[in-house]
């Protein structure tokens, strides 16, 4: 059995069906799913803003592989186009592999150019780290740290405070 945490974003189009429909896509692999956090754009700035969170998930034939391929088909699903001219840019809805945790609870590491592990930008990202928080308060970021410390450090602290969080958009699986 695995046990993944996937970063779930959209801004465009119906922003929340995308996470609630990503959500369900994922079924009973769902655990926890964090709340929701409205956030500036990061990376390419001349877009909408996101609305985002974290999934975490379990399954007992899952490799690392098996959810990178879960993530795209969700994201296939939204209609997802990705514009190789704007790596940042806008999307229906984006569902990245943070982390993944083999049966014993020892992170997976990889670095294949198709699936990084845990990924590499996470611990410059507030959008994932926050949420994260929600669902497991001593998270730790696989060769990175605590995500409390990351968050504290001064280039993230901004664009922490930036993030507005909507408890007027739960995210929960019907499973």
């Amino acid at each position: 059995m695995t046990r993944a945490l996937l970063s779930i974003g959209s801004n465009l189009g119906d922003r929340y069906a995308y996470l609630r429909d990503a959500v369900e896509g994922l079924g009973e692999r769902v655990v926890l799913v964090s709340g929701v956090y409205e956030t500036p754009p990061w990376g390419d700035t001349e877009q909408p803003a996101y609305l985002n969170g974290v999934v975490l998930a379990v399954d007992p034939e899952a490799d690392a592989r098996a959810w990178l391929t879960m993530a795209r088909a969700l994201e296939s699903a939204a209609g997802r186009v990705r514009d190789p001219e704007r790596r940042f840019g806008p999307r229906t809805l984006d569902v990245d592999v943070i982390a993944v945790w083999d049966a014993a609870g020892e992170p997976v590491t990889s670095a294949d150019e198709e699936l990084t592990l845990p990924h590499p930008r996470v611990h410059e990202r507030a959008f994932v780290l926050k949420p994260w928080l929600d669902i497991q308060p001593y998270a730790q970021v696989p060769g990175r740290g605590w995500v409390t410390d990351l968050l504290n450090l001064p280039e993230l602290a901004a664009d922490a405070n930036a993030l507005t969080p909507r408890p007027d958009l739960a995210l929960e699986s019907d499973q």
